[in-house]
């Protein structure tokens, strides 16, 4: 009946199935848990008529002519560069921190001669992590450092990852960076942008094909059974691909323990007001339980919308309870040789894919995660 089943509706999940319905003519079936496509990415109108992301702000950026290039097919674009800024006291400064920054916080004639040794020594430009510029040798590069670590990054992450900063991974602290320009934008590729009308009218369009087939509101383990080396759908043996992108250790019941993640607690709020806070995002980096605002107009162009609708975002572990979401993987040694052992598991099986933030265990932008789905329908015969 299917060639192909999916696990899982959102951008991985949906650009795969497309491509395979599409491209090579399979019949692809959708099994997506939740009542609705389209991922964390899923929005819609709030009571007020109000766009939200109800998972979070996303933004869609990327330098990869082919990923665009395949979503513009199912959307519009409104095209923005996302400016971000953190509330340091009184101030809101531009993050990440860059050269306008730095001329917010210091004095003239200290900025200038604070502007000069990081062009003179990182080049103009350049996105430097802010655990590298801890290590110059310069006391006044050190200082730079120091201010951007307390009042930009300790607390902040400190609140996100619930660890110390020095426990967390590279690959996570590098994403923290000093900007060494007068660029506010937070993303430096070429295309910054959302779905004119939204994500989950565009993931309509990329699921709505006559070789794909969606069921809603369907666990994955009502339906698929893993036994001895094979993959049971309604309990017939389905010897075709299945694309899995939920979370991994679920799938086979934690049997080897819970993979670790941070959740978050979305809470929104409208307001009768034309304005919030004048910003899409505003990071709150020392102060207060939450890490940040979003304000949906502004990320969403309804700026001539009445009212506005925000939403403060509580980070906390997440445990497994009904209504959690896991969306950030915690990448330390432990949990990725735990991760190890339940990807192990799905070697037994040769038409099983692992695809997505969940299944592979790994932080994955919107346009990466597009182009590694992309590639696997690409090489799946």
């Amino acid at each position: 009946m299917f060639d192909c089943i999916v696990v899982g509706a959102g951008i991985a999940g949906a650009t795969v199935a497309r491509k395979l319905a599409e491209e090579k003519g399979r019949k692809v079936l959708v099994i997506e848990r939740r009542s609705h496509i389209g991922g964390n990415c899923y929005d819609k109108p709030d009571d007020y008529g109000i766009l939200i992301h109800e998972y979070g702000p996303h933004i869609f950026h990327t330098g990869d002519e082919g990923v665009r290039a395949f979503l513009s097919r199912f959307t519009e674009w409104y095209d923005f560069g996302h400016e971000v800024v953190a509330k340091v006291g009184d101030q809101l400064i531009p993050v990440p921190f860059n050269l306008n920054t730095l001329h917010m916080v210091y004095d003239r004639d200290k900025a200038e001669r604070l502007e000069k040794k990081l062009i003179e020594t990182y080049g103009e430009g350049s996105r430097v992590p802010i655990m590298q510029l801890r290590e110059n040798e310069d006391a006044d590069v050190r200082e730079i450092a120091e201010y951007v670590y307390k009042n930009v990054f300790l607390y902040y992450t400190m609140k996100q990852w619930g660890q110390k900063p020095e426990e967390i991974s590279p690959e996570v602290t590098g994403r923290v960076p000093v900007v060494i320009s007068y660029d506010n934008r937070y993303f430096k590729d070429t295309y910054q942008s959302v779905p004119l009308h939204g994500f989950t009218p565009m993931f309509e369009q990329m699921l709505e094909h006559e070789n794909i087939e969606v069921w809603l509101n369907t666990d994955c383990t009502d339906v698929l059974s893993f036994v001895d080396g094979k993959i049971y759908f309604q309990g017939e043996e389905f010897t075709g691909d299945l694309v899995y992108t939920g979370a991994i250790d679920e799938l086979f019941d934690c049997r080897f323990g819970r993979l670790p993640y941070r959740s978050l607690d979305f809470q929104f709020e409208h307001l009768d007001v034309d304005s919030f806070q004048d910003h899409s995002v505003v990071n709150y980096t020392v102060s207060e339980d939450f890490t940040r605002i979003t304000e949906f107009k502004f990320l969403t162009g309804q700026k001539d919308a009445k009212g506005t609708t925000i939403v403060r975002e509580y980070p906390f572990a997440y445990t497994g309870a009904e209504g959690e979401i896991p969306y950030y993987a915690i990448l330390e040694e432990k949990n990725e040789k735990l991760y190890d052992r339940y990807r192990a598991l799905t070697e037994n099986y040769p038409r099983f894919h692992l695809l997505g933030r969940l299944a592979e265990y790994k932080y994955y932008n919107i346009d990466a995660m597009c182009r590694k789905a992309m590639d696997l329908a690409d090489a799946l015969d």
